[in-house]
């Protein structure tokens, strides 16, 4: 089990990744809930069991926890068990999703600074979502950190219910180490994430 001791130096240390970026949570309770998350992480359960925040669907342009088992993950190099998804496109057995753990935080914050004039408000209400498809993320340079994160999902592979981040804890729950990688280190998959780039 993770020392407390362990876990509050991490929760200081993403709080001062998110200063040197310039990024505030948008709320006192984004902040309490970053925290609580970070201190009770001895796995990805804490998350899992928030029942106040499990959905069935999903929403194209919010972002989403879930547990995931690939259908090919005999074939694959590696893969995130339990993806931090934004999804973009949606299909009959599944969507196609950003999965943000496939680069480091810091370019998961560029990115999502860059997506913010996508946005439908500025008031990070249950009513804000990036208004974005892969066509318009593909055709724009300025967007090119996306390429490495997209992923496609089935939901019969779903182990989990869509656990959902509201937007006002978007710029905190991507700092969250939640990524559960199977095949491969995380330095390895930021490595080949940043070729991909």
């Amino acid at each position: 089990m993770v020392s407390r001791l362990y876990m509050t130096n991490l929760f200081n240390s993403l709080q001062n990744q998110m200063e040197r970026q310039n990024l505030v949570a948008r709320s006192g309770s984004a902040r309490a809930w970053l925290q609580s998350k970070v201190m009770n992480m001895g796995s990805t359960a804490s998350l899992v069991r928030d029942g106040s925040r499990s959905d069935n669907t999903f929403q194209i342009g919010k972002m989403y926890f879930f547990a995931y088992d690939p259908l090919t993950k005999k074939t694959m190099p590696y893969y995130d068990r339990f993806p931090l998804v934004i999804p973009i496109e949606q299909y009959a057995d599944g969507f196609l999703g950003m999965n943000l753990h496939y680069v480091p935080p810091t370019y998961r914050a560029k990115l999502l600074d860059k997506m913010m004039d996508t946005m439908s408000n500025k008031r990070f209400d249950e009513r804000t979502k990036f208004r974005i498809n892969y066509e318009m993320l593909n055709a724009s340079t300025k967007f090119a950190i996306f390429k490495p994160c997209v992923k496609r999902y089935l939901y019969k592979q779903m182990r989990s219910r869509f656990i959902r981040i509201d937007a006002n804890e978007w710029d905190t729950a991507i700092f969250l180490p939640v990524e559960k990688f199977v095949g491969a280190s995380t330095g390895r998959v930021y490595s080949d994430s940043m070729r991909k780039m």
